[in-house]
């Protein structure tokens, strides 16, 4: 488990290969409760090379020192993170109205 929030990561190597590949990471909230939105891709054995880039937020609670993840939502493709973006960007102009 981890201790700091700084050291969470999605990243994972099987059998010498590192088949889910960090490549940015932003924290949203930290404390008790964190949550982390990851951008990685992961590796196709049959291709050889790493796929199209994907993101996942993870929420992760401190017990007794560590980190937990509590919880996950992945975002599978580039069209959803889009529609994603697009949905909190026209509440948050509704909300400024």
């Amino acid at each position: 488990m981890t201790e700091t929030v700084d050291d969470l990561s999605v990243r994972y190597v099987e059998d010498g290969i590192e088949t889910t590949q960090e490549l940015d990471k932003v924290i949203l909230t930290k404390g008790s409760w964190t949550t982390i939105v990851f951008r990685y891709r992961d590796w196709d054995r049959a291709k050889n090379s790493y796929g199209p880039d994907k993101f996942t937020i993870r929420r992760y609670q401190k017990r007794s020192g560590e980190y937990r993840q509590q919880s996950k939502f992945n975002i599978s493709s580039r069209a959803q993170a889009q529609s994603l973006v697009n949905a909190l960007q026209g509440w948050l102009a509704e909300a400024e109205d």
